[in-house]
């Protein structure tokens, strides 16, 4: 029997969890805020969009924090039509349409992601792979296309997944063979995070915070002086629409906050899901002993870059990459319900699993 999670149902998962520990609303609005004293009202805008293929919630404080989301969600939408390989007119489309034939005139934020990527490749040994285009679209998950493909037909299609295939140039890019494809779906979030970011900045916003389906960006603490509390989902859950969708909550202030997991787009057959991080090696979604993991650094691009590559390593190697880089902490919790937090970040990560099923390995 076929059971298919569809990406809407997921994306509303997204949205509850962030409203249930932010106390985020998904209606524009703008409206005025009072600290926990009484004092230093302050105006927020508040308001939901969609772009990148998921729902993007803003909560940003100040006299001009609509304008503030507006200038956001344009500059979202921009990158959106330039890094997707949907968007005949964007990079990714055009050098994915001449693979094999010539390198392509790149945009250079195009080529920061590229090459950021390229860096996460080679530091995790091809763990995370940009070029795993074409087993990505094999696979179709999330979309009604999704299916299990042939063993037969993976084993064509992984020849054309290597990151050394993809040569980048001072201003162009290109891949060596016909039928290769790049699919920054695993990167360009973390991006457009960090524009989001030094958008605020920028209009003079000290206190904001953005959801981008799931890659949380903050920006100073909450006017009241406190920390962001960022939730963790349960990847899980036994009643999506309870508390115990959540499993851990950590607090952060100018953090960017992603995860990794096999809960946030997927199908099952037969008892066995397949979910959507490939490892890049075997053609197939990655089966480490992770459900999922969280990322917590001062960079939406960073984490966004590493927490795959996290994910597809596994517990023990994905930690040695992260000591290895320094300045990342994370929220592990593997396959057998057990929560391993690096120590940077014990002092802000609380235990919030009501099922009871999670051990915190403290």
């Amino acid at each position: 029997m076929l059971i298919v999670k569809k990406q809407t149902q997921k994306r509303l998962a997204s949205i509850v969890l962030m409203i249930m520990v932010t106390g985020i609303l998904t209606a524009c609005n703008t409206s005025t805020a009072t600290t926990s004293n009484g004092s230093n009202k302050e105006e927020v805008a508040e308001a939901d969009g969609f772009a990148m293929g998921t729902v993007i919630l803003q909560k940003v404080y100040g006299a001009n924090g609509q304008a503030t989301i507006d200038e956001t969600m344009e500059r979202i939408k921009s990158l959106e039509a330039l890094l997707t390989f949907n968007a005949p007119e964007g990079d990714i489309y055009q050098l994915n349409d001449n693979a094999g034939k010539k390198n392509v005139e790149l945009d250079p934020v195009t080529l920061k992601i590229i090459n950021k990527a390229q860096e996460v490749a080679e530091l995790s040994n091809g763990a995370f792979d940009i070029t795993i285009g074409p087993i990505v679209k094999s696979w179709g998950i999330g979309t009604e296309q999704e299916r299990i493909p042939p063993k037969e037909e993976l084993q064509k299609l992984l020849p054309l997944v290597n990151y050394r295939d993809l040569v980048v140039g001072e201003n162009s890019a290109g891949l060596k063979k016909a039928g290769q494809m790049v699919d920054l779906g695993g990167i360009a979030k973390g991006y457009a995070g960090d524009e989001a970011l030094q958008i605020y900045k920028k209009n003079g916003i000290k206190s904001a915070f953005i959801n981008l389906g799931g890659n949380v960006v903050t920006l100073g603490n909450k006017p009241d002086g406190s920390p962001w509390t960022v939730g963790i989902r349960n990847p899980r859950p036994q009643d999506a629409a309870s508390g115990q969708q959540i499993v851990g909550i950590v607090t952060v202030a100018d953090k960017a906050v992603t995860t990794a997991g096999d809960d946030q787009r997927f199908f099952e057959k037969d008892g066995v899901r397949y979910h959507h991080i490939i490892n890049p090696h075997t053609g197939y979604p990655a089966q480490s002993d992770l459900m999922s993991v969280t990322l917590i650094t001062d960079s939406s691009f960073n984490a966004d870059a590493f927490d795959t590559a996290v994910f597809v390593l596994g517990l023990e190697k994905g930690k040695e990459l992260i000591q290895k880089l320094g300045g990342i902490e994370a929220v592990f919790i593997t396959t057998d319900k057990k929560i391993y937090v690096t120590d940077g970040l014990k002092g802000n990560f609380k235990l919030h699993d009501e099922s009871n099923e999670y051990q915190y390995n403290e």
